[in-house]
This record gives C-alpha cells, structure tokens and sequence, in this order.
C-alpha cells in the first residue's frame, strides 16, 4: 500500500509540475484576481506543513482571505464581490486540527471555519476509521465505500457491531480543545451532524435530527450560535436544504469542486469547495487549489 501510495504521489507531482508549467494554474490566479470567482477550499486533517504551505503561497499570490460570515455577506448583496477571495474550511474536526490547523491559522491571521461531528468530539472518533481498523484486522465487515450507499439504520448497525469487536484511540477534537479553538477570533465553528451518516441515506426524522441535534450540542457548548453546515461527504438533497432553512442555518457547504462564482454564490445552502487531500506535494497542492487539477482528474 505504501509503494502504491509513494508511486501515485510522485506521478502527481510530475503532472501537477507540468500543468504548473504549461501557465493552467497561473490563468486561474489571473481570473480570480480580477474577480471572476472566489476559491473555496476545503481539508480534513492536513500536516502542518501541507496547510502553512498552502496558506502562505495563496497570501503570497495575492488572494485575501474570506470568513464564512463575508461569504454570506457577498451572497446577500450586503458587500461587493471580491477580486482575489478565497474561504478555507476543514470537515470533522480532527484533533489533528489543533496544531496542524488553528495555530497555523491564528499564526497568519487567517479565518478558518471547522465543521465538527458533535458525536466524535464526545465519543473520540468518527465511524470510518473503525471500518478501516476492521477490514485492516480482516474482519468480515463491508468496507467504508459501500457503507456509504445503505440505509442509514442498517449502516448504524454495523458499525455498532464493529465498535463491539474493536477499539481505538481517540482521533477527535476533545470538547475542551474544542472550546479553546471556538475563543480565537480566526476560528468559527459550525455543525457537521451528529453522526456523519451519508444524509440522503437517512429517513427524514433522522437526517432532520442529525442536522438540528448537531446545532443545538455546538450551541450549547461554546455558548455561540451556529449557522454554517457542511454535508457529510458532500452528499444533500432539497429537504436537506429545507431543513437547514428551518433551523436558520446562513449558509451550507458541498464537496462539489466548482469555482464559487457570482452565480453559485446565489445558491448559499450549495456552496462548492476544491478538496486538498493529506499527504500530497505543493504542487498537487497548488493543482487542487486553483481548481486545475480537478479539470483532468476526480
């Protein structure tokens, strides 16, 4: 695994090389600087190496740095479209985030927006990673892929089955961490469900209170309201949408790797993000963020 992964990063990164070259990346950097659209970026649970490199060449290149309030700002036409924008958020909450993440972002006095899964910062971790201890140990479980497509009732099952059999350590924010970040003026929190289920797969009392429940447990620890969400694994429907506008959440995130134009900005309960995944080079890094490597691959 580790021979493919090493053989799958270097042949990015001599592709990312080229299409930093061959002027992709920089066209992008003209357009945005000019205003043509705001980069929505997104992580999980980067090295800081990863995150400060990808922070400082975006100040280094010009772009300034949006909160997830100034998103819903320039959508309700309270502010004007911005030339060089760009929003960072992180999903999950991962206690990685802590030194990897929030210093780094308090470090440059950048606006960082984490979406947190209320049952992780509680319990310690989120269900995939037990998914992946299990099939690692070959025990006879479904892996996390096609979890993702069952019901939601039937997938709680497994994975209760699973934590029964198995256990790990802790890999999420603790709820004192949690409201250590929540006090620093460059770090907003918002909901990411419950139990990161896949919320289309969810009958709708479900998915209704794995949105509101999420909201509430935040609200009350940190003492703040909270009015971002992202979808768990980008996936939503209209009642998802719905729902969020009955709980008067300001403004909803999706995995849909898109340049966040004046149009799309419309559509706040579908903001789009560009993922940089961990352990990649700058280069892919810099690929992914100017949405250049998302034109030629998934």
């Amino acid at each position: 695994m580790n021979n493919f992964r090493n053989f799958r990063n270097f042949s990015a990164f001599i592709i990312a090389r080229f299409l930093i070259l061959l002027g992709f990346t920089g066209s992008v950097q003209r357009k945005a600087l000019r205003g043509d659209f705001i980069l929505s970026i997104y992580f999980h649970s980067p090295d800081k190496f990863l995150f400060e490199f990808c922070i400082k060449w975006l100040k280094r290149n010009g772009f300034i740095f949006l909160s997830e309030k100034d998103i819903v700002a320039i959508a309700n036409k309270e502010t004007t479209f911005p030339k060089g924008g760009v929003i960072i958020t992180v999903d999950d909450g991962w206690r990685s985030n802590g030194e990897n993440v929030i210093a780094v972002a308090e470090k440059y006095k950048v606006p960082v927006t984490i979406f947190v899964t209320t049952d992780a910062i509680i319990n310690g971790n989120y269900w995939w990673p037990y998914v992946a201890k299990a099939r690692q140990d070959n025990l006879n479980f479904p892996s996390i892929e096609e979890l993702k497509k069952i019901p939601n009732q039937e997938r709680e099952k497994i994975i209760k089955k699973i934590k029964n059999e198995l256990s790990i350590d802790r890999q999420a924010l603790t709820l004192q961490e949690l409201k250590k970040a929540s006090k620093s003026r460059y770090i907003n929190i918002g909901a990411h469900t419950v139990n990161h289920p896949i919320l289309v797969n969810c009958e709708d009392d479900e998915a209704f209170l794995e949105i509101e429940k999420s909201q509430l447990q935040i609200q009350e620890w940190l003492n703040t309201q909270v009015e971002s969400f992202a979808y768990p694994n980008g996936d939503f429907s209209s009642r998802e949408i719905n729902y969020l506008k009955k709980l008067k959440f300001s403004s909803a995130y999706t995995t849909e790797p898109e340049y966040l134009t004046r149009e799309r900005i419309a559509k706040i309960y579908q903001i789009p993000r560009f993922c940089i995944f961990e352990g990649i080079s700058n280069s892919e890094a810099v690929c992914r963020m100017t949405g250049v490597w998302q034109r030629f691959f998934k």
